[in-house]
Formats: C-alpha cells, structure tokens, sequence
C-alpha cells in the first residue's frame, strides 16, 4: 500500500493530552481516539463547540470534564451557527484591540447525525459565508448515543433500530450520504477524509484545516462496536479495512483540487470488512456483490477526479 504523508505538521506542538483519560466512553471506542488525535493536532488555542451526541455525553458529566480546553456545548442542528458567532466574536475584538493576541482555532465538533441530518442547514451557511473555523465530523454511521438509530450517513444494508434487518428487509435501504461531496459543493478551500487508523494522516490534515484561512471540514471515520455490534478491539483494525476496500477513502479537496492520500495497490474485498460487523451479517452474497460494485466504481471515479486534478 502506497502511503503518502508528509513529515512537518505545523500544529502539532504539544504533548498534553486537551481529550483526557476517564471519560465514559464505550470500550473500543473509535471516536473517542479520533478526537484525542485531532485535538494533539490543534496545540493549545483553540476554541470547541460540541454537538449533542456521544462525545458530548461522555465527557461533560458534571460536576466532571474531559475537555482541557474552553468547550461549549451546542445542540444538535446550530454546532455551525454557534461556531461562526464565536469565530465573529472574536474577529470583533481584534478589530477592537480587545482580543487575545495570539490566533484563536475555532472548532466546531459533531457526528455524524448532526452534520448530515439536523446540522447540515446551520453548517451549509457557515460555508457559505466563509467563517474562519474548523468543522470535524465524527462519522460512525448512526445517532448511537441515544439508541442506534439510522441516520443519512448509515450504510447500505446495516441493520439499526430504526432500519432492522428482517424477512422484508435488508436494513437500512438508502446508500450513505456523500457528506464530503456536499461540503466540496461549497468551493470552500479545504476538505478531507480522515481515519484514526492513520493517525499521522489524521493530525496532519487537522493541522492543515486549522491553519487554512477560511473554512475547513474534516470527515472522520469512527468504528463504533456497540452500534456496529463487532469486538471490542477491532476499531484500528476496520479503521483500515475500509480504506483498504475502497468504501472509505482517503482524500483531501484544497481548493477545488481533488489528491488521494492513500492508494492501496489493489482493492480488498469489501466481504472482508463486512463480516467483521452484526450489523451486516443478514446480508445475502448478492447484495454484498452490489455493494462491492457500487464501491469499486465510486472509488475508481474518485481516483479519476485526483489523477485530472479536479
């Protein structure tokens, strides 16, 4: 597998940990590694706004904290609107002469339920109007934290508690939002998909993102064991598999200029990466055929945009 990182990552200054241990996170817990990576990433000055969601439930238990950090939490559908209010704030005092001196990373925090679904109005205008932040959505394909129910960003075929699999059914029979697509939309001048699984790649694009002038959106994959209903000690491990399938990619977007980050030489099976997973165990061998040729061809179209530098 050709793996493409680069050595400096300008953010990544500190040891401390901003995403403490103790939190109650689930064990396995792949999200709860994707935002200690990112929050290494982005130093000592930043600013996060939190979504209502699992990172938000299991590390704000007053009178208790993970965060070392300043840390809001925002509801479901505004975690953009807040974020852009904060970012405003504080371009206000500059203006003034009344702010902080040193720059001041706005980060704004949701899943994947709170992007795609409830949050996506509050966070389309952020683009549009071009505020200064930094937008992370952790992506494990279900509003978990308050059942496993399907969201927009639930694969195809995965059973839920709102698409259970059954003699009628196959799950969940939409296809995952492109959530990546519609920011690029946007014409905003940095996005990219991330896994924790690669962690040097994940830091590296959150350094990027939170140095880029304007607006950044990061999309970060998130192995989830209890929603997924796979061992606890698989998140690493399908953290690669689904880069290594082609069923998520590695990729950023700098203005309008499509790059892969990770090309694996040849495609793995996505059975490989399904098997491993409950959610997925109803499904025939001829929808796991369908599947594989809908990856392989939005895989292959992505490579396309980079090789043509669109």
């Amino acid at each position: 597998m050709i793996e493409k990182f680069s050595v400096y990552v300008p953010r990544l200054t500190t040891k401390k940990e901003k995403f403490a241990p103790g939190h109650r996170a689930c064990i396995g817990c792949g999200e709860a590694l994707a935002v200690r990576l990112a929050c290494k990433a982005l130093g000592n000055n930043m600013i996060v706004v939190n979504a209502t969601g699992c990172m938000e439930i299991v590390a704000s238990q007053l009178p208790y904290t993970t965060w070392r950090t300043p840390w809001i939490h925002t509801l479901f559908e505004n975690t953009a609107a807040v974020a852009s209010g904060i970012e405003s704030g504080l371009k206000a005092m500059k203006r003034k002469g009344t702010g902080p001196t040193q720059d001041i990373v706005v980060v704004a925090i949701a899943g994947d339920g709170g992007t795609s679904d409830i949050g996506l109005q509050a966070l389309s205008g952020a683009l549009e109007r071009g505020h200064n932040f930094l937008y992370l959505c952790f992506d494990n394909e279900a509003y978990m934290n308050t059942g496993i129910q399907r969201s927009s960003a639930t694969p195809f075929g995965a059973s839920t508690t709102t698409s259970p699999a059954g003699k009628m059914s196959t799950g969940q029979f939409t296809w995952k939002k492109n959530m990546p697509a519609i920011v690029a939309a946007h014409n905003i001048p940095y996005l990219a998909t991330a896994s924790p699984s690669y962690p040097f790649d994940l830091m590296e694009k959150v350094a990027k993102g939170a140095a880029t002038p304007g607006p950044a959106y990061i999309h970060i994959y998130s192995v989830c064991p209890v929603g997924w209903r796979c061992a606890s000690d698989l998140a690493v491990k399908l953290g690669r598999l689904v880069v290594e399938t082609g069923i998520f990619p590695l990729y950023e977007v700098e203005n309008g200029k499509y790059k892969m980050s990770i090309e694996p030489p040849q495609l793995k099976p996505v059975k490989d990466y399904l098997k491993l997973q409950g959610r997925f165990r109803h499904l025939s061998d001829d929808t796991i055929n369908m599947i594989q040729e809908r990856v392989r061809r939005e895989y292959y179209n992505l490579v396309e945009k980079a090789k043509n530098g669109r």
